[in-house]
């Protein structure tokens, strides 16, 4: 599939569900003033996933984040199966730790078949991560804290999400018409 559709697909659902149903109260922002990345990786393994994951790291080190803010890492050949990406989600999390990155990063996990413990599968909650591809949110911890700081009531966002959902139900999710 063209690495163009696949943005767009990411696009949409990011303009549908989450800005449109104000899942995560930050994306607007960063989307309007078009600090957002999308890379769709070429990788087919893990391994060279893990390599484009620190690559896309030191980008954004690398980076004013008033050009980029954050990176959706897009990887629709590679961990296609939730209990392999969440079993990869380790490596990330050793990755972002690693001195070079000095605690700047964290990454949040996006995939279209994603599953919170204690739920099955077609709870609807499970959909407020569930991308169209399977998907590494990059983010900058400056500027989660500077959101969380400005964003009274941030601890009940998982919360409020969850009554979302339930209120949208499956059929209201079909209505998006997304992936």
């Amino acid at each position: 599939m063209p690495k163009e559709t696949i943005i767009a697909a990411t696009q949409l659902w990011l303009e549908k569900a989450v800005i449109g149903l104000n899942l995560c109260p930050f994306a607007k922002a960063v989307h309007v003033k078009k600090q957002i990345r999308y890379v769709v990786s070429s990788a087919t393994t893990p391994e060279s996933l893990l390599e484009e994951l620190i690559a896309e790291l030191r980008t954004l080190q690398d980076t004013d984040p008033e050009q980029i803010d954050t990176t959706l890492l897009i990887h629709p050949d590679v961990l296609t199966d939730f209990l392999d990406y969440n079993d990869f989600l380790d490596t990330v999390d050793l990755a972002t730790a690693e001195p070079e990155f000095n605690d700047e990063f964290q990454v949040a996990s996006l995939h279209p078949h994603y599953q919170f413990a204690g739920t099955k599968f077609d709870d609807i909650e499970n959909y407020t991560n569930r991308s169209p591809y399977p998907t590494l949110h990059l983010l900058r911890e400056a500027s989660v804290d500077r959101a969380v700081d400005a964003f009274p009531d941030a601890d009940h966002i998982a919360d409020v999400n969850i009554e979302t959902m339930n209120k949208l139900g499956h059929e209201g999710w079909e209505k998006l018409g997304l992936k």
